[in-house]
């Protein structure tokens, strides 16, 4: 007997109904698509003489993927090569014009999805290591967490607030794992945090009356930036305008580790820090200052004297505020406030080995990233004028020349290449986070925005069932399973009734002002009944009698009043007489 008929005879029609997959629209993405803009082109930069002494670094182009059978051409030599397959010549010729076979966008920069709710510059910018959520600062002294596979195409944060009052944030970063996050305000301190955006540590300040930074507990000055040590997931390092650098352990929150003391050429020997980085291997930490020197250290010195040094890497009062290793740890990307990009090799620490300048640098945060192959150069570029269009440009890392340039609403200042998600993510000055993605080169991130469609609208059968939900009365019911009174009664006599149940509505204990205050008489049940345990008994005892107590005492074993017996006299009293009746 079959298995259908077992069931059939058993009375088992089946298991359930298969949940109805829905389809989604392959066009969805086209609400998404931007606008092409023509790309202006620029100056070509000259390589400096340090490049010209290099040897040329070649990008091997990746190997053509191998012919399919769709693209097997009609010639002789290949048809020859088929002939031992039965129908090889009904096979379609290649079409070059066929949009299956068409070449994948280079850059993920066709289509756009936009994050808005920001009133100010963002600052701070980050991804998690699985591109799923994106931590975002603002000068509107908010940190907003958002999460992709949460969002519709209405997106919303799921978790806003201030990290340190009225302060900017000005860096945030992931940890390797994802599961904690640092928050850098414009403050003295560093908070940590967990995924969901609760907090986890802030760590302590230092004392600002130690003149040596390398004897006090953290740092006496605002700080710039963060980086966690790429291979341990307990350490990171801080950057602060009191010129150093600091190592700290997630797990002492009330000393660092260990402190890099940056020494500045300048009168005063101080310097602030702009921007700090490890390298992939994390034996490098180096350290960008606003005196314009670019410093190195190896992690696994005392860190008197940075091992390389060089002055005037970028213009002196300016802030570079990104320092980028490539993944080979020999190249250093940085983004300078002097209008500047450079790249330097550590193997040549004394020039950079391409520059690239007309890089307008209107905000002192703007960055600089690798693309995840590190064959290009990302940053933004500032508006020339007032209230005008930023751009986005992507640099070739062998000369730094223009590849393509993306114009956007307002001045790009935070910029992120996930490698993961293939997906680019920029803070722009006016508080949108734009991110740029293609349908075919990237995955989940933005695109999960336009995969869930729109929101089921509640029809009025959902509408009358949820208001006229039948009421069940028991009025024989225990007291503790009553619902109420038999009564059926509105939902805002409900509310009100609520409120006024302190268990209900949650409200919290009220302080004490006076007797009798809110119910209260100044003492809890507790603290009456440890009062009780030992009372005091002074006022129900008769003075005269407790100081009578002592009087056998002090003539036998007197304290005080011992040398009285050698040079005062005894007293004679009077004697009591009788009175006459």
């Amino acid at each position: 007997m079959a298995d259908m008929d077992i069931f059939a005879a058993m009375g088992i029609s089946g298991f359930g109904k298969t949940a109805k997959k829905r389809d989604l629209d392959p066009s969805r993405f086209d609400v998404a698509k931007r606008q092409d803009v023509p790309v202006t082109q620029a100056p070509e930069p000259v390589p400096s003489k340090a490049a010209r002494d290099l040897p040329e670094v070649e990008f091997t182009q990746p190997a053509p993927a191998p012919p399919t059978k769709q693209s097997v051409a009609s010639d002789g030599s290949e048809e020859d090569a088929s002939d031992d397959s039965a129908g090889a010549e009904d096979e379609p010729e290649y079409d070059p014009t066929s949009p299956s076979l068409s070449a994948s966008p280079e850059f993920p920069v066709t289509h756009e999805a936009k994050l808005k709710e920001h009133t100010k510059v963002i600052s701070a910018l980050a991804l998690d290591p699985s591109g799923a959520r994106v931590l975002s600062g603002s000068h509107d002294y908010d940190c907003k967490l958002w999460d992709f596979g949460g969002m519709t195409s209405n997106p919303r944060s799921f978790k806003t607030w201030e990290p340190a009052g009225s302060y900017y944030v000005n860096d945030a970063k992931f940890s390797n794992n994802g599961q904690q996050f640092l928050i850098i305000p414009a403050t003295l301190q560093p908070r940590l945090y967990d995924r969901d955006g609760e907090e986890v540590a802030t760590f302590i300040k230092g004392d600002m009356y130690i003149r040596d930074m390398k004897h006090t507990a953290g740092h006496v000055g605002e700080l710039t930036g963060c980086s966690w040590h790429p291979r341990d997931q307990q350490i990171f390092i801080t950057s602060s305008a009191d010129s150093t650098i600091r190592i700290w352990d997630v797990e002492n929150k009330r000393k660092q580790k260990a402190v890099i003391v940056v020494k500045s050429k300048e009168r005063g020997a101080r310097t602030k820090v702009t921007a700090c980085a490890y390298s992939p291997d994390g034996n490098i930490i180096s350290g960008a200052c606003l005196d314009g020197a670019l410093h190195i250290w190896q992690s696994s010195s005392n860190f008197v004297r940075p091992n390389m040094t060089i002055e005037g890497a970028h213009a002196k009062s300016t802030e570079t505020a990104s320092v980028v290793f490539s993944v080979d740890g020999r190249t250093i990307l940085t983004r300078g406030g002097d209008d500047t990009v450079k790249l330097w090799d550590i193997r040549s620490f004394k020039k950079p080995v391409v520059m690239r300048s007309e890089t307008t640098t209107l905000y002192p945060g703007t960055n600089a990233v690798f693309s995840p192959d590190e064959k290009y150069v990302l940053t933004g570029v500032g508006a020339t004028s007032k209230g005008g269009r930023g751009q986005l440009s992507i640099f070739s890392r062998t000369d730094l020349s223009v590849v393509k340039e993306l114009e956007t609403e307002s001045t790009p200042v935070k910029v992120v290449w996930h490698s993961k998600i293939n997906q680019i993510v920029t803070g722009l000055s006016d508080g949108t986070i734009l991110t740029l993605y293609s349908p075919e080169t990237s995955t989940h991130g933005a695109k999960l925005l336009l995969s869930k469609g729109a929101p089921k609208r509640p029809t009025i059968e959902d509408m009358s069932d949820a208001l006229a939900a039948p009421t069940i009365l028991t009025p024989h019911a225990l007291p503790m399973f009553k619902d109420g009174d038999g009564i059926v009664r509105g939902a805002k006599r409900k509310r009100e009734k609520d409120r006024l149940d302190p268990r209900k509505s949650r409200r919290p204990e009220l302080p004490v002002t006076g007797p009798g205050k809110g119910g209260r008489v100044g003492a809890s049940a507790t603290q009456h009944v440890v009062q009780n345990l030992v009372r005091d008994t002074t006022r129900d005892e008769d003075p005269r009698e407790a100081l009578l107590k002592y009087a056998e005492l002090a003539d036998t074993d007197p304290q005080w009043t011992g040398a009285w017996r050698q040079n005062q006299p005894k007293p004679v009293y009077a004697k009591e007489e009788k009175e006459e009746t």
